[in-house]
């Protein structure tokens, strides 16, 4: 994609563990994990919410057709 071959990513490698040391890239990879997981985490629960407001909207609706008709299948006023 952008041309990169082992060489370039391993000179790129080492100029990011001279600039940030050995200690702190791991404290690195750490705080980008749990950024990642945290953002997974809340893209499942606004899935997860959208579905659960779908099925009662649902829901509601079909309680709704049958609360608004007589028994005759006539619509109350």
């Amino acid at each position: 994609m952008f041309g990169l071959g082992a060489q370039e990513i391993l000179v790129i490698a080492l100029i990011i563990l001279l600039l940030f040391g050995g200690k702190k890239i791991p404290e690195l990879m750490k705080g980008l994990g749990k950024g990642i997981k945290s953002f997974k985490d809340g893209m499942n629960g606004i899935e997860n919410s959208n579905d659960k407001k779908e099925e009662g909207n649902d829901k509601k609706e079909e309680g709704n057709d049958t609360k608004s008709k007589n028994d005759d299948g006539s619509k109350k006023e």
